[in-house]
């Protein structure tokens, strides 16, 4: 067998003496009394003292010889060494210092927590516009036979966004305690619900959309109120949530993303045309192109909502879905401002500020920073005038992630980020009136 020899009585007994190098045999005595050799055990390699011949590798493996380095030069190493940016063995002397100089000590700890607010935390998720970037290069390549619409894609991409955020969540994230919030009236209103609470929210408004598509309503025959009208938003999800026998569970999941691909599907196969189909929220309307942004928006802002409580990072949409949700709240700004005039809620139009529908009047300039930023001139007086730089009277400049956190009513306007400038009744006004975009 290899490695092994079998032992062959017929040879001649091993001798016990010893050669050089070699061990001597191990015997045994047999039940007969013949000495029986045992296999030979080698003994250790000799050791560098007992051949006298050094090893390189251990050599090698024999630790540097420390740096011995003054008090100022260490002292001067510890900006780089909290970047991490010294050599093996400088690390080694400037640690070595640390643990008997005090003094030093303390500059690298407060070294080492100020590069800690330098350096954002990196998440693990995918990078939220690679699906974009991704898609744009395959459709670049080969367009698709059946493109979906420019103004339902952000819709499409929140959407699987959202999903993606959902796709992994077990029971303990499903039931999780979500707060809703928006603005009402003066102030802020709430409403607690759960996760899959929200999901089960943003179906039941997504209806609103697939019933003007002429697909099946989720809510089927709860979806009108007494008076047989279309219930609003927070009609429908109370409607939807009281009718449920049970809390809603993870099982909403899957019923929301079919009516998101069937909605998106609809949009795709009718083409550009049916932008303009009016989609009824119960109080208003928006033709379906705006509505589709509104339900971007609302997927967005309740993604955030759901990625707090089970504390998740959520980075906001791409720029240049975020700048057509920007737009949309800018347009309706002047109307969501009529209707507060006319309920005592914001300061009187004086009637030589009055203009027809149609002509310049009074404006103020919202001016959005960032990616996803522009400038729109919004009428003060008139849901019907024009916006007109010429008759500017105010100046409001904010970020856009954070103009989209007050018209989600998830900031107010008190504690809006804003520089202004010109007249304040009309830029309160205009704050308020874009927390009142805002519902459940």
């Amino acid at each position: 067998m290899d490695g092994f020899e079998e032992y062959d009585g017929d040879e001649e007994e091993d001798s016990t003496e010893e050669t050089e190098g070699t061990p001597a045999s191990i015997h045994a005595e047999g039940a007969d009394g013949d000495r029986v050799s045992s296999a030979r055990i080698p003994l250790p390699r000799a050791s560098v003292e007992d051949t006298g011949l050094p090893l390189p590798e251990l050599e090698a493996l024999t630790a540097p010889e420390p740096l011995r380095l003054e008090h100022p030069v260490l002292k001067a190493l510890l900006g780089a060494w909290a970047l991490a940016a010294c050599s093996v063995k400088e690390t080694a002397a400037v640690e070595d210092h640390l643990g008997s100089c005090g003094t030093c000590a303390d500059e690298a700890r407060r070294l080492r927590e100020a590069v800690g607010l330098l350096q954002r935390p990196e998440s693990l998720d995918l990078d939220p516009g690679l699906r974009t970037r991704v898609l744009d290069a395959c459709l670049d390549r080969r367009p698709p036979h059946i493109p979906v619409p420019a103004w339902a894609a952000s819709y499409d991409a929140e959407t699987a966004r959202l999903d993606a955020l959902l796709q992994d969540f077990g029971d303990a994230e499903w039931h999780a305690p979500v707060r809703l919030r928006w603005f009402r009236g003066g102030g802020e209103a709430t409403r607690r619900t759960t996760v899959a609470g929200v999901i089960a929210h943003l179906l039941a408004v997504d209806g609103l959309v697939a019933v003007a598509l002429g697909l099946e309503d989720p809510l089927g025959a709860h979806e009108k109120d007494e008076a047989d009208k279309p219930r609003t938003p927070a009609g429908r999800t109370e409607a939807f949530w009281e009718a449920s026998h049970f809390p809603p569970t993870r099982s909403v999941r899957g019923p929301w993303r079919e009516l998101s691909h069937a909605v998106v599907r609809t949009v795709s196969f009718t083409g550009p045309g049916p932008g303009t189909l009016p989609v009824s929220y119960g109080d208003f309307e928006l033709p379906l192109r705006d509505a589709m942004l509104d339900r971007a928006f609302e997927c967005w802002v309740h993604a955030e909502d759901i990625a707090e409580a089970v504390d998740y990072p959520y980075a906001p949409p791409a720029p240049r879905h975020l700048r057509g949700m920007i737009d949309l709240a800018a347009r309706m700004l002047p109307r969501v401002l009529a209707a507060r005039r006319r309920t005592g809620l914001a300061t009187p139009a004086h009637s030589r500020h009055l203009v027809t529908a149609g002509e310049p009047g009074r404006s103020l300039r919202l001016e959005i920073e960032g990616d996803a930023g522009g400038q729109w001139l919004i009428p003060l007086d008139s849901p019907g005038a024009v916006g007109s730089a010429d008759h500017e009277v105010a100046h409001v400049a904010l970020d856009d992630v954070e103009f989209c956190r007050l018209a989600a009513g998830h900031v107010s306007p008190e504690e809006a980020a804003a520089g202004q400038l010109g007249d304040r009744a009309a830029i309160r006004d205009v704050l308020f009136a874009a927390a009142s975009l805002s519902r459940m």
